[in-house]
């Protein structure tokens, strides 16, 4: 592979790579906000090929973003007026931690366990 161009390295690389592609052409489209899932969908290329690509040319990769669903309303109150997350958990039909990464989520601090 040369340094300029996305190559094949392996079989089912070349198999899905159906537009060549420089490689400083994908990391400029990925700097200019452009995500992995994107790239590789428009290129035809697989996640991990672009995802190697950018990180072999020194990209420093943006993190994920976590898709969360919505605070439930009053879930927070709920929490700061005195109800645990098991208890929360529970009436609002989520988990134990899903709960608790909302709650974190929403930037409120957690009691120690045992405590009112």
């Amino acid at each position: 592979m040369t340094d300029d161009s996305v190559g094949d390295d392996a079989a089912h690389d070349a198999a899905e790579d159906t537009r060549p592609i420089s490689t400083g052409e994908l990391v400029r489209r990925y700097r200019e906000g452009a995500t992995i899932e994107g790239l590789a969908e428009d290129l035809g290329m697989s996640y991990r090929r672009v995802r190697t690509t950018l990180l072999e040319a020194g990209v420093v990769l943006r993190p994920a973003k976590v898709q969360r669903p919505p605070t439930p309303p009053g879930l927070v109150n709920a929490y700061l007026s005195g109800r645990n997350i098991r208890q929360l958990a529970e009436a609002y039909g989520m988990s134990y931690s899903q709960a608790r990464r909302i709650l974190l989520a929403e930037g409120v601090a957690l009691r120690p366990r045992g405590r009112p």
